[in-house]
């Protein structure tokens, strides 16, 4: 820390006691809030209903066929299999073509950093440095710096598509939607009066039931968390590893999720572990030492990242427990097309664990970035205690509790990046935004439901190949 001036003038200086620090802002100057408030001159509320297709909007088959371009082509046709299951996972595998659409809807202007794929099944449980959970956003292959509005769009849309999924009522489904940007709303108020580190590491831990009123839930995260305890790289390895004829550990293949590597690809997912723990803190890199690789293996990821290339890397430490690291491929991110030219810079690995770093409470200690034969990847932990709520399979009556648990994590994460009481002037103390939210997300969940019926077609007819249930 540089302290670059101190203040002078006498006593009235004395009393404020202030400094001009490198590095630091300068205070806010407390009508965050009131300009919050201006903006609604320039965009109202209610303007956030709107939707409409842009004219020479991509169909989804192009969209899909575009967004292939890059992957394995072997694994392709799992991903579309994924896709074609349903709208709910159509809008998972459509992160840019969501994205084309929100780019001709109204924004204020205010920017966060995104996680920029924020659906529903992007919320989640996992594990700090000591094993106790948490819940937060838990997927940033898409995050970059954008307009909030995207990401909640896009989340109360997915819980409209999960409504219908569950067969909630129309009304049940919009409601979630509506919930969401309420929690949002409110949350971002209660986040703008508490100081600022408090505001920082607010709503991720185990009083977030009771923040969101979501007691209905409760059971259901209680049997999530169960699971998540046990989900853990020792245990992926128990049921996925074989001990070798000279004492070492090997991946046992499970084709087409797990599969086997040639030497070259080994080692040079191996070599690249050097490059990773350059970027991890200094005593990380001490406790990374203590362990030595056995085996390298590729596995297929989720829905929006099948196709791309993704490792997993067996290491144990002197007593043989092992610890499992995903090196996963870092595409750049699908909304850059929709932003401006100075987001497209710099390590796509990188871009992604800051991101995640920026936007969570806590994050993964081994989380860090690589290159591997000219690729950028990011790395982190594999199994890392985690479990998700699947909120396709909840009950209409519980469907509005999770959504007010993500609209509140949602807004704490953009909390990190923009300023709580600009958004919370912006967002009012009334419903104005929540309903202009709803009506957008059942527009556009209409529209996914057209899109996913535009690429069964295309299946059906052979254009696009679908391997369905892998």
């Amino acid at each position: 820390m540089v302290v670059a001036q101190r203040s002078t003038g006498g006593q009235a200086a004395r009393a404020r006691r202030g400094f001009a620090v490198a590095g630091f802002a300068p205070a806010q100057d407390g009508r965050a809030r009131e300009r919050g408030k201006e903006l609604r001159a320039r965009v109202p509320r209610e303007r956030h209903a709107e939707f409409a297709v842009a004219p020479g909007r991509p169909t989804a088959v192009e969209a899909i066929e575009s967004s292939n371009a890059g992957r394995i082509p072997d694994l392709v046709p799992i991903r579309v299999g994924r896709m074609a299951s349903g709208p709910f996972a159509f809008l998972r595998g459509s992160a840019g073509l969501m994205a084309a659409d929100l780019a001709g809807t109204p924004v204020t202007g205010v920017g966060a950093q995104l996680c920029g794929d924020a659906h529903a099944a992007n919320f989640g449980l996992y594990g700090d440095a000591r094993g106790r959970l948490v819940m937060d956003i838990n997927d940033f292959d898409e995050t970059v710096h954008g307009p909030w509005e995207w990401d909640l769009k896009r989340l109360a849309t997915s819980l409209v598509l999960a409504g219908r999924e569950t067969g909630a009522s129309e009304t049940t489904a919009r409601e979630a939607a509506e919930h969401v940007a309420g929690a949002y709303r409110r949350t971002m108020r209660t986040l703008a009066k508490l100081p600022a580190l408090d505001a920082w590491n607010a709503v991720a831990d185990e009083r977030l039931v009771s923040f969101a009123d979501a007691h209905d839930l409760t059971d259901v995260l209680d049997k999530v968390g169960a699971k998540a305890l046990g989900n853990t790289s020792a245990r992926f390895a128990a049921r996925s590893t074989a001990r070798t004829a000279d004492g070492g550990w090997r991946f046992t293949a499970a084709p087409p999720v797990l599969t086997e590597v040639s030497d070259a690809t080994a080692r040079a997912v191996a070599h690249a572990l050097g490059l990773y723990v350059e970027t991890l803190p200094a005593e990380v890199r001490t406790l990374l030492t203590r362990y030595r690789v056995q085996d390298v293996a590729f596995r297929v990821v989720g829905t929006g990242s099948v196709g791309t290339r993704s490792y997993v890397v067996l290491l144990t430490d002197h007593r043989d427990q092992p610890l499992v690291l995903q090196v996963k491929e870092a595409r750049p991110s699908a909304l850059l097309p929709y932003l401006p030219e100075t987001e497209r810079n710099g390590h796509e690995g990188r871009r992604v664990v800051l991101g995640q770093k920026h936007m969570q409470v806590v994050s993964d200690t081994l989380l860090g970035w690589t290159t591997v034969d000219g690729l950028p990847y990011q790395v982190r932990q594999f199994r890392n205690r985690k479990g998700s709520v699947d909120p396709a399979a909840l009950l209409p009556a519980q469907l509005d509790d999770y959504a007010r648990i993500t609209g509140a994590l949602l807004a704490r994460a953009h909390a990190h990046t923009a300023d709580p009481g600009l958004l919370a002037g912006y967002c009012g103390k009334g419903e104005a935004l929540d309903a202009a939210v709803a009506a957008f997300a059942v527009a556009y969940a209409d529209r996914t439901e057209a899109d996913h019926a535009d690429l069964l077609t295309a299946v059906r007819s052979g254009r696009l190949p679908a391997e369905r249930g892998v």
